[in-house]
């Protein structure tokens, strides 16, 4: 990753030669990237440019990612009841093995109906794996009056939204 004194055509950082699939598997020129520890040194380097693009930040390093849709994906989710505060809220578990709190607010809709939530405090959207979807599905509900699907909790209803830019 020699980025430091090169630039692409656009202006921006020169490519990384790196493709993350909408599954949030990482490539190398085509090879498949599946060292945790440089995934997640990957990860934690991971941040978005003025134009939305994914960047790799390492040290005084700097290039692009191509991506497909989203490098984090959400592979599964707990329910927790009656947390710290005495509120139920629901744990994310992302691909890059770490876990954080579901922000519902944040609950959109996607192409081909896909469910993506806003992660990182709200700096990367996050698309839901099949088995993450299906366990968040347990939880939505319909309005009988307007027909849009939310989650209730805690006494609020958070009705999942069509796709939003971010």
């Amino acid at each position: 990753m020699d980025g430091q004194s090169r630039v692409a055509a656009d202006g921006g950082p020169p490519p990384c030669m790196i493709h993350i699939d909408k599954d949030g598997s990482w490539f190398h020129k085509g090879n498949p990237i599946v060292h945790r520890g440089i995934l997640r040194l990957f990860y934690e380097s991971l941040c978005r440019d003025e134009q939305g693009h994914y960047i790799l930040r390492l040290e005084d390093q700097i290039c692009r990612l191509e991506v497909e849709d989203t490098p984090f994906v959400v592979v599964g989710l707990d329910f927790v009841p009656g947390g710290h505060d005495g509120k139920d809220f629901f744990v994310l578990h992302l691909i890059d093995e770490t876990q954080e709190k579901l922000d519902p607010n944040t609950l959109f809709v996607g192409a081909q109906n896909v469910l993506y939530c806003w992660v990182r405090n709200g700096t990367f959207p996050a698309r839901f794996s099949r088995a993450g979807y299906y366990q968040m599905a347990k939880f939505i509900e319909q309005s009988s009056q307007t027909g849009g699907f939310f989650v209730p909790l805690n006494g609020s209803e958070y009705y999942i939204r069509p796709q939003r830019e971010g």
